[in-house]
This record gives structure tokens, C-alpha cells and sequence, in this order.
């Protein structure tokens, strides 16, 4: 069984299209690893920061009294 030339011409038409989707995709994922790197360095940074600093920076010493800044009124 052989080929014509129009199927020929179109198989190659397949292959580049193809060649170009399989590049787009490879792009896009490149990008989302990019923004995935950057996020998991983000989070690494603000757990330092939190681990760093001293309890009582976290949790303050004074309480507030959220009735006294929101009064309830019934």
C-alpha cells in the first residue's frame, strides 16, 4: 500500500502541528514550575521568620478585650 503525495504532505502537516502543541505544552509547564519554585521559596522564607522569632512576638502579652472593641448590643 503506498502513499499519495497529498498524504504524505499531510502527515508532515500532523507531525509540525503536532511538534508545536507537544512545545507550547513543554512552555507552560517550564512557567508553572517557575511560579511552583518561587511560591515553595516564599513559604520556606515566612517559616524561617516565624521560627526565628520569639514566642511572645507571635502571641502578644497584653490581651485584648474584643468585647471592649466590638460591644455586642442585643
Amino acid at each position: 500500500m503506498g502513499f499519495h503525495e497529498d498524504d504524505l504532505n499531510n502527515l508532515e502537516q500532523l507531525l509540525e502541528s503536532l511538534i508545536k502543541m507537544v512545545g507550547k505544552a513543554n512552555k507552560n509547564v517550564d512557567s508553572l514550575q517557575v511560579r511552583v519554585r518561587q511560591l515553595e521559596l516564599l513559604i520556606r522564607e515566612q517559616q524561617l521568620v516565624i521560627k526565628e522569632r520569639d514566642p511572645l512576638e507571635i502571641y502578644p502579652r497584653h490581651h485584648h478585650h474584643s468585647s471592649e472593641k466590638f460591644p455586642l448590643h442585643l
